[in-house]
């Protein structure tokens, strides 16, 4: 368990995380259509990759040494009824097999699929814990965008961590962050969400979720839909591991792209 986890939260106690599993309740998503072309460039500058079983399997050469989280809850789609209502996809035998550093899955806190979430997570806990696998908890609001604020994602949180997950991924909220995160005794690290509008705007969430407590980002979005994304991971891997402020992030972000840096 401790070999897995420092495999993923680096020497300095941060982490950059990059999740490529959006396929499997998304389908084809833009810019990831073609996964394997998508992540190459971005592999040097990520601590570990997020990506279900299917994608690791096709997509990512088997002589990668990333550590990779493996999603492994799924079962619904964008055009279904309820994102709510998942179900784990992969087995442990599976996940062994694949030589995951960790795997993650979806709790839906508040929805009609409450307690079919939460009872997931523990059955998942209990499979891994005896083969030293971490699980991190996705606090997932499905289409519910307007419960992304601090009270609710600081109940998500801690209920995840009581319930056993070893790390939380969770959303950014402008205020009271710092409650989410004093409020969960394992290690928290910053969902994106939806694309923003400017690269400024992620590095100051990113930043300000940092000064608040998290250990690092799960984003993806926001890196691989970006029209150069080598320079936002560079810029986003700079404020985690080098303690950039926003501006010197957009800075190297400006020079990268140029092709200065």
């Amino acid at each position: 368990m401790k070999n897995r986890l420092a495999q993923l939260i680096q020497k300095d106690g941060k982490a950059l995380f990059l999740p490529i599993d959006h396929g499997y309740f998304q389908g084809p998503t833009h810019k990831l259509e073609k996964p394997r072309e998508t992540i190459k460039p971005l592999l040097p500058y990520a601590d570990a990759i997020m990506l279900t079983r299917g994608v690791l399997r096709n997509c990512v050469d088997p002589a990668n040494t990333k550590p990779v989280i493996l999603r492994v809850s799924g079962g619904t789609s964008v055009v279904g009824e309820d994102l709510a209502n998942e179900g784990l996809t992969t087995s442990i035998t599976e996940i062994v097999r694949l030589n995951a550093s960790a795997v993650s899955m979806s709790v839906f806190v508040g929805s009609k699929y409450e307690h079919q979430s939460l009872i997931n997570l523990t059955k998942l806990v209990n499979e891994c814990e005896d083969y030293g696998v971490p699980v991190m908890a996705v606090t997932a609001v499905g289409k519910e965008l307007e419960k992304r604020e601090a009270r609710y994602l600081a109940l998500c949180c801690r209920i995840a961590a009581e319930l056993g997950a070893r790390v939380v991924k969770t959303y950014y909220c402008p205020e009271k962050f710092h409650k989410v995160v004093e409020g969960c005794p394992v290690p928290v690290v910053i969902a994106g969400g939806p694309k923003v509008d400017s690269e400024l705007e992620v590095f100051e969430f990113v930043y300000d979720g940092m000064q608040k407590g998290a250990i690092g980002v799960n984003l993806g979005r926001n890196v691989w839909q970006s029209e150069y994304p080598v320079a936002m991971i560079r810029a986003i891997r700079a404020i985690i591991h080098e303690n950039y402020a926003p501006k010197e992030a957009q800075g190297l972000f400006e020079q990268v792209k140029a092709g200065k840096a």
